[in-house]
């Protein structure tokens, strides 16, 4: 089954242009061992919400405004697409994410079909 791993870290780890270098081995080690394991499908990390442009469509009309669509103390600073047995599997390879001890990782399946 696929899940999608949606990464939230506070605005301030978010705003960071790189990962200290224990937290970027630590990705770089669990990006090998996922893709070894054939569980990673896809991943990046995100530019901050600062850069991001929010669509709406709204009584037939487009509305387009700079930066995230809501106020919140935590950003999306990533994404992770992965392949698992079950539920259980898809916890255990997010508990092994670097971003599960700085923020917190939403495990969501995919809609079959």
């Amino acid at each position: 089954m696929r899940y999608m791993l949606i990464h939230c870290v506070a605005g301030e780890i978010a705003e960071r242009a790189q990962l200290d270098d224990a937290t970027e081995n630590e990705l770089n080690a669990w990006v090998v061992e996922m893709t070894s394991r054939e569980i990673l499908l896809h991943g990046d990390r995100l530019r901050t919400a600062s850069d991001a442009t929010t669509v709406r469509r709204r009584d037939g009309g487009v509305l387009v405004a700079d930066g995230p669509f809501a106020e919140t103390k935590e950003q999306v600073a990533g994404y992770d697409v992965i392949d698992c047995a079950d539920l259980d599997e898809a916890i255990e390879v997010a508990a092994k994410h670097p971003t599960s001890r700085l923020g917190t990782i939403e495990v969501r399946p995919f809609v079959s079909g």
